[in-house]
């Protein structure tokens, strides 16, 4: 397949899938305005990412904090 014919079917692609830009123009914020319904979409996918980060911090917290407290009782100076 020739560069020309290959640049051909991927633009009748596009023609028909109605394709307009990248998909991973949703990812990250950018400086254009996309509609309304694709910016509610990227602020509910934002706030789940956040949640899921800290539930997987508190989750390496509570899995730690047996270790620190042990250490720490163990570790502390014995008074004489």
């Amino acid at each position: 397949m020739s560069q020309y014919d290959r640049d051909a079917e991927i633009a009748a692609f596009i023609r028909a899938k109605g394709v307009t830009r990248c998909p991973t123009a949703c990812a990250v914020p950018t400086q254009g305005l996309p509609d309304p319904a694709d910016q509610a979409a990227l602020e509910q996918y934002e706030i789940a990412r956040d949640q899921l980060w800290r539930m997987k911090l508190a989750a390496r917290q509570q899995a730690v904090s047996p270790w620190r407290s042990r250490n720490w009782a163990v570790s502390k100076p014995v008074s004489t």
